[in-house]
């Protein structure tokens, strides 16, 4: 009997716009969406456009139109993605030039500060790119958070949100369902990092690749995570050999299979893979098998000896041994640290 396949789970994602909006605030991040969309079928961004009027000039003078009612009411685990404008509202004041429009890009941003400030709960997840932090941030929703903007906003967030903890100098902060962004580009990077946790590595890697974009680990650390290091180039061969190493890091791989993947010879896969990513294939999987016993340890219950089992290693002994080469800690450190360990 052929079982029907199984819908994929469908998550909205409302991008709230203010007057003015950054486009590339907008492009970047949902294109990152778009493209796991392409790449898997298991949760799917459904992407609706809202805002307090139904059409607006964006920051590089084209307009958009069809843009839906701020809603009434949001779905349970929807995801509120608020951006960023080339003149964001302090209070009364504007950032940018006075005169009539003033008055209508105020209303308009209370408006969305207003509806945030009344639809978004703890079960939804929201996302601030760039400046849009500035509307989050008036509306309570960054209160006793850490969080981040544009580094030329940092100091006004703090004027406007003074119970937040504003960080500096970071790419992103993600604080349980509340994440936000420095300026325009760092968007893109912190929704592959949304989409790493939410459907896969593999597939934040492939929406990067083909967005031929430098993937980031996170916002805060300037080391790459093992999921993502050694990613910064464009060769086929050499990304179908680390994307078969990610979907199962724990198989035993030998150098005659990974050259199978790879389509070329175990000694001619070698010099590739040194070239092109600056490490050896068995640093590579052993970086891959540390970060998954790290995301063992951090979250689940698992002793020591499943979580070695689980990553790859031969044993407790040899996990320990290979630890030591990534970190300065014993993998006992790693228990209920999650991704600081990543």
């Amino acid at each position: 009997m052929t079982m029907a396949p199984t819908a994929p789970r469908v998550l909205p994602v409302f991008v709230v716009l203010p007057p003015r909006t950054l486009l590339l605030d907008v492009a970047g991040p949902v294109e990152v969406l778009r493209r796991a969309n392409v790449e898997q079928d298991g949760l799917r961004f459904a992407v609706r456009y809202v805002g307090p009027a139904a059409s607006l000039v964006t920051s590089i003078g084209l307009t958009v139109t069809g843009i839906e009612p701020l809603p009434l009411a949001l779905p349970p685990e929807a995801m509120v993605m608020v951006v960023g404008s080339v003149d964001q509202m302090l209070g009364d004041q504007m950032l940018g030039d006075e005169g009539p429009d003033a008055a209508e890009t105020e209303a308009g941003n209370q408006a969305i500060v207003d509806w945030l400030r009344h639809k978004v709960g703890p079960s939804h997840r929201l996302v601030s790119i760039c400046a849009g932090a500035l509307l989050a941030g008036r509306a309570g929703l960054l209160d006793g958070r850490p969080c981040t903007t544009h580094y030329s906003d940092c100091e006004t967030l703090a004027r406007l949100a003074p119970r937040a903890r504003v960080l500096e100098n970071r790419l992103y902060v993600e604080d349980g369902l509340v994440a936000t962004s420095a300026g325009v580009t760092a968007g893109i990077d912190l929704m592959l990092h949304l989409v790493a946790e939410m459907v896969g590595p593999a597939v934040a890697l492939a929406a990067a690749r083909a967005l031929v974009v430098y993937l980031r680990r996170a916002g805060g650390d300037p080391q790459l995570s093992a999921w993502l290091e050694g990613r910064n180039h464009v060769h086929p061969a050499v990304h179908r050999v680390q994307d078969a190493i990610v979907a199962d890091p724990a198989r035993p791989w030998s150098q005659e299979s990974l050259a199978d993947v790879a389509g070329a010879s175990p000694r001619h896969l070698s010099r590739l893979f040194n070239e092109h990513t600056g490490m050896t294939l068995p640093d590579y999987v052993n970086r891959l098998r540390v970060a998954l016993a790290a995301q063992l340890l951090g979250h689940t219950r698992l002793d020591m000896e499943s979580v070695a089992e689980r990553a790859g290693f031969a044993s407790t002994r040899q996990m320990r041994r290979v630890w030591r080469v990534y970190h300065p800690t014993s993998p006992k450190a790693a228990r209920g640290q999650g991704r600081g360990f990543l």
